[in-house]
Formats: structure tokens, sequence, C-alpha cells
């Protein structure tokens, strides 16, 4: 787990929101004598904590705190409701406070082996949305995980989805990000989050699948155009 501020940022945050030490320590539910030892950097900030933080002091979803702690948890509903919360507009019926950062379940639903289409088809919205997102955290990881052609490909669709909408700031950065996984590229086959695809499926794709997933040696027809959103 990722420490979500500084001690310094924790402070100058809770001054930037016009609270006093008493006053945000009543709202996150300490006393203030802890939030002041929290913003010495004499006591560390809990997951839960952090959440609060981040919704006290409006710091939005990408201040949240950034875990690989029981990244094998996480399912195709518990991840559709994490998005949800970070205002993904195809699920909009499971929309709520923001949870967790987008880093962490960018990087989990990767992770994972089989996920529902309908959530793949979400991350590079996510991606485009959240591109100044702790991209070193989240590269670092997902290498050490070998996941770096499952993170290219949607870092493409997501390059693509941002040309598409005009988003020049959001392009730039994630070809930047792309040109540093390019370089870590991996030479084996992989799927998309769907390691159960029968072996006829996967003869089909390695015919048909779009030229991005081809470069990053992945079997998906996942492509920008089919997006809803891209437009």
């Amino acid at each position: 787990m990722q420490q979500v501020l500084s001690p310094e940022q924790s402070r100058s945050a809770r001054l930037t929101a016009g609270l006093t030490q008493h006053q945000a320590a009543k709202r996150l539910g300490v006393s203030q004598a802890y939030l002041a030892l929290i913003e010495r950097g004499q006591r560390p900030v809990t997951d839960q904590l952090g959440a609060k933080l981040a919704l006290l002091y409006d710091l939005g979803p990408i201040a949240l705190p950034l875990s690989t702690e029981n990244l094998g948890k996480w399912n195709s509903s518990s991840l559709a409701t994490g998005i949800a919360r970070l205002g993904y507009p195809g699920f909009l019926q499971l929309a709520g406070v923001p949870g967790h950062n987008p880093a962490t379940l960018l990087l989990a639903t990767l992770a994972s082996a089989n996920i529902e289409v309908r959530v793949i088809e979400a991350l590079p919205w996510l991606v485009v949305e959240y591109h100044t997102l702790d991209w070193e955290w989240l590269v670092r990881e997902a290498k050490i995980r070998d996941l770096q052609n499952r993170l290219g490909f949607v870092v493409t669709l997501a390059r693509q989805v941002a040309e598409k909408r005009g988003n020049r700031d959001a392009a730039r950065r994630l070809h930047e990000i792309e040109e540093i996984l390019e370089r870590a590229r991996l030479v084996r086959e992989d799927t998309l989050c769907q390691d159960s695809l029968s072996n006829a499926e996967r003869r089909w794709l390695r015919k048909a699948r779009p030229d991005e997933a081809n470069h990053w040696n992945l079997l998906t027809d996942l492509s920008a155009q089919l997006l809803p959103y891209a437009a």
C-alpha cells in the first residue's frame, strides 16, 4: 500500500479546504492529536482513512491509496462497482462515492484471468478520464506481473479514444506511456483477461484481431471503434 499523501501534502490539503485540525479530525472520526501525528509523518494513513481524507479535502480518486493487496479478491461485479463510482456512464446504476484509486482498479482488472467484456470495455474510458494517475507505480506493478502487454493495449485504445475526442493532453500523455511500455513488450501470446477462451476462439482471434491487438500479442477483437464512448 502506498501512502495517500505526504505529511506536508496532508496539511496543505487541509488548509486549502479551509479546515482547522480540530474540524478535520472531527469529520474524519479521529482525534486532533492523531491527525497532528499524521501531518508530522508519525502515523500511517490506512486505506479507510485515506478514502475519507480524499473525500473531505476534495482531492479526487487519484489521491486514494494505491494498493496491490488482495488483487485476487476482485471479480467482474466488484470491478464494475468500483469503475461505476469513478463516473463510468455505462454503469450508472452502480454509481456512488469513489472508494478506490483508478490505478488500483486498472491493475486489478488486468491481473484477472477472466473478466466480463462489459468491464474490459470500460478500461480505455478509465485511462482517458484519469490519464494523470500514478503511471510510474502502475507500469512498475504491471511489469512485475508480466501484464505490460495488456496494459499497453488498453493504453493504445485509450489514446485513440482521446484523439477522437480531441483531448490533446490525454493523448499526449498516453502516447508517452505507450512508448515506455513498448520497450517492455512481451513476445508471448496472452488474452485480455479472457483466459478461458477455447482453442477454436483463439484460432479465430489470431486471424480476426485488430492490428493493435496483434501488436501487443493479445487475443481480443476489441477496438476503439467498438467503444460506445469513443465519439
